[in-house]
């Protein structure tokens, strides 16, 4: 069978053959078949458009990749290792200040699920541990041949990350307890930041290491976080100076108060401030109120003691009363 073309153009007939027929028709028939199927068929990026994975962006390949598992172990290892040298040189620095004698390097708990601090009574002033503070046993002067050497397995560095978690869990409770117990003795105790901000519970575990609540990594949380509804009340937790009253993008609406010899307290994410800089306050006077502006995910106050600049542990300063 032929098909002939006239073209008034070209003033000619044109032949088209049978192969070049069924051709024209099987087009026609699929343009249709493969429209439907653009719609039917789930597409992987329109798919994820606007989820949010909850999986760390630099953890996400992990799955795929064994070698790069065991590697993002090693990185979080690595890690923890730098944290505990830097707490075992804060540690044995409170430690001769408060006058703790015990060899601190050579005392160290076997397993990896440690209790808190317990101090024993050796003095009215000195305090002292029943488990010391203990070292992680890599330092910065070390050597020596490298004789078979071999990669860790999974396993392995699973027990070892966390022993090394307990080991800093353990060394961080100690350095906080040495710490509050150097300053309600020294002749700051009277100008400690001791009354509660605001009439409201805090998440006992928002102070220290934890899993940032934006991008998923962890990150170390210099305050306690009071939930609490919008509009509540927020009181100076220590007579000052108010040094900041302003707003910044982290903090949101912050109040910062000195109260000299190098103590600060800072009352973050605002929805009003009601206190200026320069301005004198008396412990429990109401200086803001509660809201989540700045990098904030709801109603609350994030609440910080400084003292030179380092953040303190403000669960060890609080009181129940203002």
């Amino acid at each position: 069978m032929n098909i002939i073309l006239v073209s008034n153009n070209m003033a000619k007939a044109r032949t088209l053959s049978l192969l070049q027929v069924g051709m024209i028709v099987f087009a026609l028939v699929m343009l249709p078949v493969l429209t439907v199927l653009m719609f039917i068929v789930p597409q992987e990026p329109t798919a994820q458009q606007g989820v949010k994975s909850l999986i760390p962006h630099h953890l996400r390949f992990s799955f795929n990749n064994p070698q790069k598992h065991l590697d993002a172990y090693a990185v979080q290892l690595g890690e923890m290792q730098a944290r505990m040298m830097r707490l075992d040189a804060q540690s044995e620095r409170l430690a001769k200040l408060a006058g703790d004698k015990k060899n601190i390097s050579n005392n160290r708990p076997d397993s990896p699920t440690l209790p808190k601090p317990n101090y024993t009574s050796t003095s009215s002033s000195v305090p002292a541990l029943a488990e010391p503070i203990i070292n992680v046993g890599v330092g910065a002067n070390q050597g020596g041949p490298l004789v078979h050497s071999a990669p860790l397995s999974e396993t392995e560095l699973q027990n070892k990350i966390a022993e090394l978690m307990a080991k800093v869990e353990f060394n961080t409770e100690y350095l906080n307890d040495i710490e509050a117990k150097l300053l309600h003795q020294s002749v700051l105790k009277n100008t400690l930041p001791n009354s509660s901000p605001v009439d409201a519970a805090f998440n006992s575990s928002s102070f220290g290491w934890r899993l940032d609540p934006f991008n998923g990594y962890r990150a170390f949380h210099e305050g306690l976080d009071f939930t609490a509804s919008t509009g509540a009340a927020i009181y100076a937790a220590a007579s000052g100076i108010v040094s900041v009253a302003g707003q910044t993008p982290d903090y949101g609406k912050i109040v910062k108060i000195d109260h000299g010899s190098g103590l600060e307290t800072r009352y973050a994410h605002a929805s009003k401030l009601l206190v200026s800089a320069g301005q004198r306050v008396a412990k429990g006077q109401k200086i803001a109120e509660v809201g989540s502006t700045g990098r904030s995910t709801g109603p609350h106050l994030h609440y910080e003691i400084r003292l030179n600049g380092n953040p303190l542990d403000p669960r060890k300063y609080l009181s129940a009363s203002r």
